[in-house]
C-alpha cells in the first residue's frame, strides 16, 4: 500500500518526469473533450430553445399579417366563389354543377330560361356538363362563406361582412339616405340619416295652413281610390251567382314553322260547364326571345265548347298555391261566342323580367283561373 500511495503522490508531485507528462496530457486532453461536448450540447439546446426571455420584457403581440396581404388573400378568395357566368360574387343562393361549378341564383334561373327559350339542354359555362334543378344543388358551405366576406357600404364607405349590410344600410348606417317624416304632406327633402333631426326641426311643413294639407290630402285620397277600385271590383265579381276557379298548368310546346317558336298550352279543363284552354307566348312570339333582356309573356283564353248565346265573362289569374311569382290581378272581360271564342293576348301582369325567368326555367307554369258568368 505504501508504495502505491508512494508512486501515485510521486506522479503528482513531479510533474517533470516523462511518465507524469503523458498523464497530465491525456487527462488535460479528455477534459477539454468533455467541455467541447458541453458547450455544443449548450448551444444545440440553445438553438432548439432560443434565448431565455427576459423577465422585464414586456409579453410579445399577436403578429398581425400586413394588409397588403389580407387585401390579396380578399381578392383570391373573390376569384374563387365568384358565378362563373357573371363574375361577381353571389348575392343570395349558390348552385353548383356535378363538377362544382358556382353558379348565383339568377343566372342559374337565365341560363335555364334561355335553354327553354332555344329548345336546347342547359349546360354549365366552364364544363359545359348538363345543368337542371334535379341535376343542380346549392352548396351552403360557399353561401356562409361569401356572406363573411368584407364589402363596403355605399353610404359611409366602412367595411361590413355581407351578412349584416342590409341590417346596417337599413337600420344603423348614419350617412344613409332617408326622407323627412312629413313627406306625406308634400315636403321633398332627403338626405344623410344624421342630417335629418336637424331639418325636422326647421321644416316648415308641418306649419301649413288648412288649405294647403286639403289639397295634399286631396291627391292622397285619388291615390288610394285607385289601389281600392281593384279590390273593391273583384269584391263585386264575388257576389256573382256563378263563379268557377281551377288550377292550370301551362306546359310548354314548340311551333311546326321552318323557325320554331317557343308557346305554352293547358289541358283542357272544365268551368261553368264548358270547356276552356289557356295558351300562352314569351314577347309576343318575338323571333329570337333569348336575345332581349326584357321579357314577358302574354295569355289568352280560348272557349271550346260551343253554345248557344253569347257567354259575358269576366276572368283573371293568380299564383298558383305552391308558385312564389308575383302576379298583380288584372281583371278582364269578353263575350264568348261560337264567332269569337278566342281572347286577345293579355300581358301576364308579372313584376320583371327576373320574374318571367323563373316562369321560364320551370317545368310548367302553375296558376290559379278565375272565372265569373256575368248575368244578364
Amino acid at each position: 500500500m505504501s508504495s502505491l500511495d508512494e508512486r501515485d503522490v510521486g506522479v503528482a508531485a513531479a510533474p517533470g518526469s516523462s511518465s507524469a507528462g503523458l498523464g497530465v496530457g491525456a487527462v488535460g486532453a479528455a477534459v477539454e473533450a468533455v467541455a467541447g461536448v458541453a458547450a455544443m450540447q449548450e448551444e444545440v439546446g440553445m438553438r432548439r430553445e432560443g434565448p431565455e426571455p427576459d423577465p422585464d420584457e414586456p409579453p410579445k403581440k399577436r403578429v398581425k399579417i400586413p394588409e397588403g396581404e389580407s387585401g390579396k388573400l380578399e381578392e383570391r378568395l373573390y376569384s374563387v366563389l365568384c358565378c362563373t357566368v357573371c363574375l361577381d360574387l353571389p348575392k343570395a343562393s349558390v348552385y353548383q354543377c356535378t363538377n362544382g361549378h358556382l353558379m348565383c341564383a339568377g343566372c342559374f334561373i337565365h341560363l335555364l330560361a334561355d335553354s327553354r327559350l332555344k329548345e336546347e339542354q342547359a349546360t354549365c359555362p366552364n364544363c359545359r356538363c348538363e345543368i337542371s334543378k334535379n341535376l343542380c344543388c346549392r352548396n351552403l358551405a360557399v353561401e356562409k362563406a361569401v356572406s363573411e366576406l368584407p364589402t363596403e357600404c355605399t353610404f359611409c364607405l366602412k367595411q361590413f361582412p355581407r351578412s349584416s349590410l342590409e341590417r346596417h344600410q337599413k337600420e344603423e348606417c348614419q350617412d344613409r339616405v332617408t326622407q323627412c317624416k312629413y313627406k306625406r304632406i308634400g315636403c321633398p327633402w332627403q338626405g344623410p340619416f344624421h342630417e335629418l333631426p336637424a331639418h325636422e326641426s326647421e321644416c316648415s311643413h308641418p306649419t301649413k295652413s288648412g288649405t294647403e294639407l286639403m289639397g295634399i290630402l286631396g291627391e292622397m285620397d285619388q291615390s288610394h281610390r285607385r289601389d281600392m277600385q281593384l279590390y273593391n271590383s273583384i269584391f263585386g265579381l264575388l257576389c256573382y251567382e256563378k263563379i268557377g276557379f281551377t288550377e292550370v298548368q301551362f306546359r310548354p310546346y314548340r311551333t311546326d314553322d321552318f323557325i320554331t317558336r317557343l308557346y305554352y298550352e293547358t289541358p283542357r279543363f272544365t268551368v261553368l260547364n264548358q270547356t276552356w284552354v289557356l295558351k300562352a307566348r314569351v314577347n309576343d312570339s318575338e323571333r329570337n326571345p333569348n336575345l332581349s333582356c326584357k321579357r314577358t309573356l302574354s295569355f289568352q283564353l280560348i272557349l271550346k265548347s260551343k253554345v248557344n248565346s253569347a257567354l259575358e265573362c269576366s276572368f283573371l289569374l293568380l299564383k298558383g298555391p305552391y308558385d312564389d311569382v308575383r302576379i298583380k290581378p288584372v281583371i278582364h272581360h269578353h263575350s264568348f261566342s261560337n264567332d269569337t271564342n278566342e281572347t286577345e293576348y293579355v300581358l301576364l301582369p308579372i313584376s320583371d323580367s327576373v320574374e318571367c325567368n323563373k316562369l321560364l326555367a320551370a317545368k310548367n307554369i302553375n296558376l290559379r283561373l278565375f272565372i265569373f258568368q256575368v248575368q244578364k
